[in-house]
């Protein structure tokens, strides 16, 4: 299966979507997938294993993940402990601070969460009571239509933003990947391909460097990771691609080639198929 590219069906003008209290079992989770927008997901209880980028973590009750657009992730819930959490997405422009002569984003803790590619927190006791105080009011705040309800919505986002940016600054409690799941050589493998995902990585080598058979390797990584490694490798350069058009005026072919494609033809199609755009187009719409 390819990796959902998640949309949100929501009004341009308020670019925020809001799941509370969800309880998922593995039929209805979504499978690996990745957005634009940025996502916050906090645990009440249960248990489940989330993958995210290139790692795996534990799912408990006062768990907080903070995710930054275009970044891979699934979440697979326990079967006899299924997960129930709250999961808030929204786009990066609605959380841009106004200019007031002080060093502050909105946005730093996933920032941090991309520099230091750990994206798990773990809540003391009152932060919990806190944080789940603000979910309740933004989901009161959808259930009854009153007036100024996005505005109020949106200054509940901008201080929980705050709140998570005080309480989860430099000494934040992080996880590095406490996850059993799977094999110690898919972890070490899942590590080299992040540093590598733009070379010429084959099934054979990475199967000879776990020292299993390529069947098996293949066989595990789905099973795993939810998708093939073809389309996992894929995805990472596509993502890539997409940060380096915005990021830098480089030219297309170039790009194409530091992202590991064969041709600029073959990028332009896979860039396509995934995003639905052009790389070209998708330069223009984020300048």
């Amino acid at each position: 299966m390819h990796p959902i590219r998640k949309t949100f069906d929501t009004n341009e003008s308020f670019p925020f979507s809001f799941a509370y209290k969800n309880t998922k079992s593995s039929l209805s989770e979504l499978p690996d997938h990745f957005h634009d927008w940025y996502e916050i997901v906090y645990v009440y209880r249960g248990q489940g294993t989330f993958f995210i980028d290139h790692t795996f973590y534990d799912m408990k009750q006062g768990d907080l993940f903070l995710i930054p657009g275009n970044t891979i992730h699934r979440a697979t819930p326990d079967k006899e402990m299924p997960v129930t959490s709250t999961a808030i997405y929204f786009s990066p422009s609605l959380a841009q601070a106004p200019n007031l002569d002080e060093a502050f984003s909105y946005l730093r803790n996933f920032e941090q969460a991309a520099e230091l590619r750990n994206y798990k927190f773990e809540t003391l006791l009152p932060q919990r009571r806190q944080i789940e105080f603000t979910l309740e009011s933004i989901q009161i705040e959808l259930k009854h239509s009153h007036l100024g309800q996005r505005q109020a919505i949106y200054l509940k986002l901008l201080e929980l933003l705050l709140y998570l940016q005080r309480e989860l600054g430099p000494e934040r409690k992080t996880s590095n990947g406490d996850s059993s799941v799977g094999p110690l050589w898919m972890r070490d493998i899942l590590l080299y391909i992040e540093l590598h995902f733009c070379d010429d990585i084959r099934l054979t080598s990475l199967a000879k460097q776990a020292s299993v058979s390529p069947a098996h390797f293949s066989r595990v990584f789905k099973q795993l990771i939810g998708m093939n490694i073809t389309t996992y490798l894929m995805t990472k350069r596509i993502i890539r691609a997409k940060q380096l058009l915005s990021e830098s005026d480089v030219n297309i072919g170039i790009i194409a080639e530091m992202c590991g494609f064969e041709s600029l033809p073959h990028f332009h199609a896979m860039f396509k198929r995934m995003l639905g755009m052009t790389p070209a187009a998708a330069r223009k719409a984020m300048r």
